[in-house]
């Protein structure tokens, strides 16, 4: 399935609507992952960049970039929506970094070119795994890491589409996750933790960590619904991957 197209228009149209309603907590204290915004220093996922030569994969309006950016690492913004684009360029800071259109499972980059890279959601939710990350290995350099956060499939399993929230409740089948409809045509993409083993190693990385961010439970998703509201306190939503290059 090439989702490219339609997922490019999608994001082109819902960007602005977006980062209004997303920005003022994403934006406004550096590294914060995924939907409960839980500090990069607590789960001690990316480490010390400066110097090192970064790929945001879906950098979004950049709000990651431009921190690493500032932290002193020579960070790429990647995104698939011009929108997007246009977001990250006018919420540059100081510390200026270059943005490049392109979509995950084709990267515009040659082999070995760097340390680390990453993505909060962003290009591994919204492309095949399959494709995409091979393409993220292969342009990593020995000993660089690829560390991703994404949905879990408890949460995918669990969400209620006619509700509009995650439930207690099983909702699909857990073995056959793949391509999510999102609507608009636009696709996200799913795997089942033995699906995501599969395919980093047969992509030649090392699984070093599977963090499964837990927020406090009066911490809000900023995202999605849940019922209960302290649904990603007593189970999973989310799973951050860290792995390298040997």
């Amino acid at each position: 399935m090439d989702s490219i197209p339609a997922n490019r228009r999608f994001w082109n149209r819902i960007s602005g609507d977006y980062q209004r309603k997303h920005d003022p907590q994403i934006g406004a204290t550096p590294r914060l992952w995924g939907t409960y915004a839980i500090p990069d220093e607590q789960l001690h996922a990316l480490g010390d960049v400066t110097g090192k030569r970064v790929l945001e994969l879906g950098c979004g309006a950049g709000q990651w970039s431009r921190a690493l950016a500032a932290e002193g690492a020579a960070v790429v913004g990647l995104d698939l929506s011009e929108a997007q684009l246009d977001a990250a360029a006018g919420a540059m800071g100081e510390a200026r970094y270059p943005l490049v259109q392109g979509a995950a499972e084709h990267l515009p980059f040659a082999a070995d070119s760097f340390d680390l890279v990453f993505c909060d959601y962003g290009g591994l939710s919204w492309a095949p795994p399959h494709r995409a990350v091979p393409e993220a290995a292969r342009i990593l350099r020995p000993g660089g890491r690829l560390v991703f956060n994404v949905a879990s499939p408890w949460f995918e399993a669990c969400y209620d589409e006619a509700a509009g929230h995650a439930t207690t409740t099983l909702q699909q089948d857990y073995f056959g996750l793949d391509a999510i409809d999102e609507g608009q045509d636009a696709v996200s993409y799913q795997l089942t933790y033995g699906d995501w083993i599969r395919v980093l190693c047969g992509a030649g990385l090392v699984i070093d960590d599977l963090i499964e961010p837990r927020p406090d439970a009066a911490t809000a998703n900023g995202y999605n619904r849940t019922d209960p509201p302290d649904w990603g306190h007593r189970w999973p939503a989310e799973m951050l991957w860290v792995t390298h290059k040997p």
